[in-house]
């Protein structure tokens, strides 16, 4: 309970900042497009690009949250995987010195051909763009997972062990809680990620998602629908990256007393 309250809390402060600073560019916005007289195809009033929301809400509320469940769904498998495979890349070095070089290698394939393919897999399904998130996710995770590892003091693992401990007790007592500000730093950078994977499969073929505005306001040519599905997409990013910030405080307490 306490839990959930310190979380709203969080969220609600990181709204209200977040608020500001929209309310700030929002009145920068609209004296540059009055004042300066720029074309509504290049910027659009923020009033038209609000209105584009009122003419259908229902489809952004809708597109909203099934972006958001790709995301959560492919970002949850790649964080929980790349965590793993660091773990495991840490204790077999002949395991990181076979799969890491195809891990990099994975990465050099632009998202949208990887997305076509496994579209092509699992076709235009929520599952393929949760696919397409977790690759977005699992490399940075499992890169900073294993320089977490090994950034640890050799003098406090020789410390534990001269108490008896053994390989368990030094990953899960030391390693992994020291590792932990590098992995968050990864897990803050794959919210994101996800979230652009998930959009990047919608565009693939879609009836719903934050993707699919984005498509349809480009082709229709609709300048305020396609300035309101990137505000959409950028409100999403920033509630993710508060949801991982706050439990970054709540697993690396400690960082504060730093």
């Amino acid at each position: 309970m306490n839990v959930a309250r310190d979380l709203l809390k969080h969220l609600c402060e990181a709204l209200l900042r977040g608020a500001l600073t929209v309310l700030t560019m929002a009145v920068v916005w609209e004296l540059v497009v009055r004042v300066g007289g720029v074309p509504s195809y290049y910027l659009p009033s923020l009033v038209d690009v609000l209105a584009a929301v009122t003419v259908a809400p229902g489809a952004y509320v809708d597109s909203a949250l099934r972006t958001i469940a790709e995301t959560v769904l492919g970002f949850a498998g790649g964080a929980v995987f790349g965590v793993l495979i660091g773990v495991a890349f840490f204790q077999w070095k002949a395991l990181r010195d076979y799969l890491f070089p195809m891990f990099v290698i994975s990465q050099t394939i632009p998202v949208i051909a990887f997305g076509a393919v496994v579209v092509l897999w699992f076709g235009n399904t929520l599952w393929a763009k949760a696919v397409i998130a977790f690759y977005m996710t699992f490399f940075p995770v499992t890169v900073n997972t294993l320089q977490g590892l090994n950034a640890v003091d050799p003098r406090q693992v020789a410390l534990l062990r001269s108490f008896g401990a053994n390989a368990w007790q030094l990953l899960t007592r030391l390693r992994l809680p020291a590792a932990l500000p590098q992995i968050f730093v990864a897990l803050k950078l794959g919210a994101t990620l996800s979230l652009l994977g998930a959009i990047a499969g919608e565009w693939f073929g879609d009836s719903v998602g934050v993707g699919v505005l984005l498509l349809h306001a480009m082709y229709n040519e609709q300048i305020p629908a396609l300035w309101a599905a990137i505000f959409l997409a950028g409100a999403i990013g920033t509630l993710l990256y508060a949801v991982m910030s706050y439990i970054e405080t709540r697993f690396v307490f400690w960082r504060d007393e730093l």
